[in-house]
């Protein structure tokens, strides 16, 4: 098999799963390791796919990653993220988290904590936090999104303006580059996440370096609205200009 060959049948295993990894794909080719990710890399340069630690994922404006992808992607990078940002949390807070495998894994990360107040539109943190006795867990009413938990709707965004708290934590799935758009995919979600950035007193973003540069369809609003933006690379130069700007603090969260 060919180069083009194979570059084109690695772009549609991409779409067909919307990731896979650099070691099934050298299986399947029966090539090194070294090969694919030079496939990769130059797929990746013509916008054909989009490269990631491991793998390579599909790149699409109108349709994300599926859920069970999503939760392996840039794991360790989340979790570095989760660690930090529950390191700036103190116990017996009041916290509004959002639907996202990001802010899944700050869940799991705020179990040690006591006395949480956390009010949620995610089943899956609901799930993930209702295990500590002395945390108290509220679910947003709503619609519920077959493929990851979420709870969505007009009686989604009317429950959470019903709450003032003391942090909001969202994930997003894409920030513009060049002018710190926040993106995400669906316009249900994106209305009540703006709901939990209005009702916080201080806002976490949570967004691992993948999305940066990530095409989404529907715009939440724009980096300048968060206090802290917790990553695990240094931004872009025209993001980090911004958030100079705007005073929105830089959180990088590296293994030590």
């Amino acid at each position: 098999m060919g180069q083009l060959s194979r570059q084109d049948n690695i772009v549609a295993i991409v779409k067909d799963k919307g990731y896979v990894t650099i070691d099934e794909l050298a299986s399947q080719f029966a090539v090194t390791p070294q090969t694919i990710r030079r496939d990769i890399n130059e797929l990746a340069k013509s916008g054909q796919i989009r490269r990631h630690h491991g793998g390579a994922s599909c790149d699409s404006s109108t349709t994300n990653v599926a859920y069970a992808t999503r939760q392996i992607l840039q794991l360790s990078a989340k979790e570095q993220i989760a660690k930090r940002i529950a390191a700036e949390i103190p116990n017996n807070a009041s916290l509004f988290i959002n639907i996202g495998t990001t802010t899944e894994t700050v869940a799991r990360a705020l179990l040690n904590h006591q006395g949480l107040q956390v009010i949620t539109n995610n089943l899956n943190v609901a799930t993930i936090l209702s295990a500590k006795e002395d945390f108290t867990v509220i679910i947003a009413g709503g619609t519920v999104r077959s493929r990851d938990g979420g709870v969505m709707g007009e009686a989604t965004m009317d429950f959470i303006n019903q709450f003032r708290v003391d942090f909001g934590i969202i994930g997003i799935s894409a920030i513009d580059p060049n002018d710190g758009s926040l993106l995400d995919y669906d316009y249900q979600e994106v209305r009540v996440a703006q709901s939990i950035i209005n009702n916080s007193r201080c806002v976490f973003l949570a967004a691992d370096n993948a999305k940066f540069g990530r095409n989404a369809v529907v715009r939440l609003g724009n980096l300048m609205q968060v206090d802290r933006l917790f990553t695990d690379a240094q931004p872009p130069k025209v993001i980090t200009t911004l958030m100079k700007e705007h005073k929105v603090r830089l959180e990088l969260c590296t293994p030590t």
